[in-house]
């Protein structure tokens, strides 16, 4: 397992105390809200042993994702974006303890785990936009995109050691994995309310349809901004074989609960190589070019994934296809938020949001729903096919965000 001591934020940023703050109170969030989805997943198929309930886990946390789109951004850039982000943790506190407490009463059924998962996909529509949105106010200008990084590096560390903490503990029953999130959530808020950054310029006036709209529009306006958050959401919700890595654990690689933590941690250990990389070595030019070469790099590793029934190869293609994949989020994170006014961060953050949950959460409803139908295999190779042809498309659609070369020259 990944020493977080060792790949803490650069000297650079670390001299920043409220991005490092920051990014401790976003390893230890991930870290809780990973092991809890661990114990959920193992969970959920230990009841009903049904890959279609595996992918409506995703479409549970997706619902609140679009129901609350367009009011989640207007709360992140009319409200203080700490309290936010801390009330959202307290609220996935309480849902640990809701699981912890039926776990261990033995009274958790699968309509109440769906019922809290629920509670916890509300609570993280209204956490990412206004989490994301905090970013920019923690450096100067400056050594922004190596905050990028960074930030990618620190969710990544709670991508590696989240889902093998939760396999590991899970041995000692799931009120302990939900249990010790619930303690880290609430360990992330108090880290979150010591930061003291610059002031954020916050939207006035009263909410018109229009104010709700403006990071929509604005999106639309700019076709690299579009093309790149379009892009991940395809390709993601198309690539997605997080879902059925319980199916695989367990009946193709014929591992326990162990392998399955190894196999979520997997793609987070090439996704944190890459992160470090990007927040000492910034890309300088060919960002574009790079991030449609990292989407089919992506797709190519799914598809090996797919048919691999060795263990230790498994776990490399997932781990190729977690670098791929960070490459990808930190060149779209890096131009979402250096492209966009501070005031209207917090729209633009809920849409990019809206993207990426459609691209997790629905895109794991969409394996499991293929591989009720043709198999956790075939849907495991349709899906890597189909990020390929995504990429392929993308660059005819979108050239403009294919010809971006440095992503400072974005800058509003």
């Amino acid at each position: 397992m990944t020493d977080p001591s060792r790949a803490a934020p650069s000297p650079a940023l670390a001299r920043h105390r409220p991005f490092a703050l920051f990014w401790s109170a976003r390893v230890a969030g991930t870290i809780a809200y990973q092991m809890q989805a661990v114990a959920i997943g193992w969970q959920i198929y230990e009841l009903t042993g049904s890959a279609l309930d595996l992918g409506l886990v995703g479409l549970v946390q997706f619902i609140p994702v679009v129901a609350l789109a367009l009011v989640v951004g207007h709360v992140a850039d009319r409200y203080e974006r700490r309290r936010v982000v801390r009330a959202c943790q307290l609220t996935e506190a309480l849902a640990a303890a809701a699981l912890a407490a039926g776990s261990a009463g033995g009274r958790l059924s699968e309509g109440a785990i769906f019922a809290i998962v629920l509670v916890i996909g509300t609570a993280r529509a209204f956490e990412l936009p206004a989490l994301h949105a905090l970013v920019p106010r923690l450096v100067p200008p400056e050594i922004f995109a190596r905050a990028v990084a960074g930030s990618a590096s620190a969710n990544q560390i709670a991508i590696i050691a989240g889902p093998a903490l939760g396999g590991i503990i899970y041995a000692a029953g799931p009120a302990v994995v939900y249990g010790s999130a619930g303690a880290l959530f609430l360990g992330a808020g108090a880290l979150i309310s010591l930061i003291r950054a610059a002031p954020a310029r916050m939207a006035t006036g009263a909410p018109t349809l229009a104010s709700l709209l403006a990071g929509l529009a604005f999106i639309r306006r700019r076709p690299a901004l579009l093309g790149a958050i379009s892009l991940d959401l395809f390709a993601v919700l198309l690539g997605g074989a997080t879902a059925l890595l319980p199916i695989y654990a367990r009946d193709i690689l014929h591992s326990g609960p162990w392998g399955l933590g190894l196999l979520r941690s997997a793609p987070a250990f090439g996704a944190l190589a890459a992160s470090l990389v990007l927040a000492r070595r910034p890309l300088h030019g060919h960002a574009g070019a790079v991030m449609f070469a990292s989407v089919i790099c992506f797709g190519v590793a799914t598809m090996v994934f797919g048919v691999s029934r060795s263990f230790p190869i498994s776990l490399a293609a997932l781990v190729v296809l977690g670098a791929s994949d960070a490459i990808s989020v930190v060149i779209r994170f890096s131009l979402v938020q250096i492209a966009t006014p501070d005031e209207m961060r917090g729209r633009v953050s809920a849409v990019n949001s809206l993207f990426i949950g459609t691209s997790n959460t629905l895109g794991e409803f969409e394996s499991g729903v293929t591989a009720a139908w043709f198999g956790a295999v075939p849907a495991v190779l349709i899906g890597g096919i189909g990020t390929l042809l995504v990429a392929l498309v993308g660059m005819r659609l979108f050239p403009e965000l294919r010809r971006i070369d440095s992503l400072e020259r974005e800058r509003p």
